[in-house]
Order: structure tokens, then sequence, then C-alpha cells
């Protein structure tokens, strides 16, 4: 029997260090676990500090690659996840915000956690969608031009030719990984 992502591949995107260890990592297995190809890509490459909260620091994860070496033409999916300092990096990563482009001008599913709607703003992609966050980030959105903010596990938004999921926490991923799993089979 044929997994529901098989053939699918999925981008994860992080900064190098201050990661969500959940984040990161529970919709990595999840989603291979969906099936699905998953790449993960870090600013620099190789190892990531993963943290619990943002100051306890946790394990390490090789990435798969730099994010200047891939391109959102060969994924399906592209999944951003939290912690303040990953996503306040990522903002600032000219190659974090093409790739973020790319994936929105295609017409792709774009998945964020926590935290890492950030660089979605920078990206300037948020415009006409309603979605959720951290409860910290949603003045942020707010004045960035976001069409709303809601307090949900998980918030689907199908606007401007895209899809973009979103959650507040880790306490939200089973049910953000399995939207992800869903937009994402189609």
């Amino acid at each position: 029997m044929s997994s529901p992502l098989n053939g699918k591949k999925i981008l994860i995107i992080t900064s190098n260090t201050g990661i969500e260890r959940d984040e990161l990592v529970k919709p990595l297995e999840a989603l291979r676990d969906y099936g699905a190809t998953v790449i993960h890509a870090s600013s620099k490459g190789g190892t990531t500090q993963t943290f619990v909260g943002d100051t306890e620091k946790d394990k390490t994860v090789e990435s798969d690659a730099k994010l200047s070496q891939v391109a959102g033409g060969d994924f399906d999916a592209l999944v951003i996840p939290g912690g303040t300092v990953n996503a306040d990096t990522l903002r600032q990563d000219a190659a974090a915000l093409a790739l973020i482009n790319d994936f929105a001008l295609a017409g792709k599913t774009i998945a964020a956690i926590c935290h890492g709607p950030w660089a979605l703003i920078d990206a300037g992609v948020i415009k006409g969608k309603t979605l959720t966050s951290y409860k910290s980030v949603r003045i942020d959105l707010q004045n960035a031009g976001a069409a709303g903010w809601v307090d949900a596990e998980v918030k689907e938004c199908k606007a401007n030719g895209w899809t973009l999921i979103t959650s507040r926490t880790p306490d939200d991923l089973p049910a953000f990984n399995e939207a992800i799993a869903k937009a994402v089979a189609g």
C-alpha cells in the first residue's frame, strides 16, 4: 500500500541556530512517515542547533543542504519552523526570502509555525491571508497587512493563488503536520 505522500518532496528551511527542536524534528519525521522525501536546508548547511524554548540548547541536527543550494521548483511544499532566533534570522536571509517567494509565486503550499510567520512578513507574502502564529507575532502580522489572525491550533488559508498553513506552538504539531500532509496529497 502506498503512503499518501509518495513521490512528493517537501523542503524545511532553518537558520543554523535557535530552532525550536520539536518544530523541526516532528514535522521532518511525520512527513517522512507519510512517505514524502523531506530535505532540511539551513542558512549555512551542516549542523543546526535546536533549542527547547529560547534558552535551553538541545540536540544538533544535520541539514541536507544550504539554502542557496536548493530551488523551490524542486519541491511540493515549504515548511518554516519557529524559534525566535531561527525566525528572526530567516527573515534577514535573502536565500530564505527568495525561496518563500518562489513557492508563493508557483502556487505551492507554505507552512509556518510559531514565530515562523515572521519570515513570511519580510518575504512580503501575507497580504490577503488569514493565519495564526505564536500570540506575540499577531500584531506584527496585522501591521504587515494580513487579512486576519485567529487563535486556532491550525489555520489553512487559500488566497492569492497558494495555500498557507499556520500553527501557534509545538502543542499544535499533530494538527499542523496532518494539515501539511493533506494539502500536499491534494
